[in-house]
């Protein structure tokens, strides 16, 4: 059995990289290196931990699928990444997050307002909700398409800027 030079990790025969570094393995196991990580296993396996935890962990996201995910569920997800931190360094991620805050914000804003109109409408005459029941539908099926389509910008690693909304996101980022 092999061990790694760098952590002292048991790698297993064929394998390029270390599991518990990530260090690449090959011409630094020498005999020398590895009987010395063999004398000393139990003291090998304590310290490989501590390496690994000192390396950041990847989370396999690349920006744009990152800044695609920040629209999922709106408030939530671009908190999320706002907050975590290989994507808060990020200013594409940290965009797209803060776009998709704030128009969830917007969209949360009009159904509140809308709702309160027609409520106010139909009291005064209930024909009016035939009328703006249906508009109400077709605006929100509006803003879901948008939301698809602001997702989809993300994606294709471009910025797209919602007007005013785009415009005070990338205000907040400075």
């Amino acid at each position: 059995m092999t061990f790694c030079a760098n952590c002292g990790a048991a790698v297993t025969e064929g394998t390029a990289f270390c599991a518990g570094c990530g260090k690449p393995v090959g011409a630094s196991n020498h005999p020398v290196v590895v009987a010395q990580f063999a004398s000393a296993g139990a003291q090998a396996a304590a310290v490989q931990p501590a390496v690994a935890n000192a390396q950041p962990v990847s989370s396999g996201l690349t920006s744009n699928v990152a800044a695609a995910l920040a629209y999922v569920l709106g408030f939530i997800t671009g908190i999320v990444f706002l907050v975590l931190e290989p994507y808060k360094h990020d200013r594409f991620v940290r965009f797209h997050a803060m776009q998709s805050i704030l128009y969830s914000a917007a969209g949360l804003v009009f159904r509140i307002a809308w709702g309160i109109l027609v409520n106010i409408l139909m009291s005064v005459t209930a024909w009016t909700g035939v009328v703006l029941v249906p508009i109400g539908l077709l605006i929100s099926l509006g803003l879901f398409a948008f939301w698809l389509y602001l997702m989809y910008q993300a994606y294709s690693n471009r910025e797209f800027r919602i007007p005013f909304i785009g415009a005070i996101a990338a205000k907040q980022l400075g």
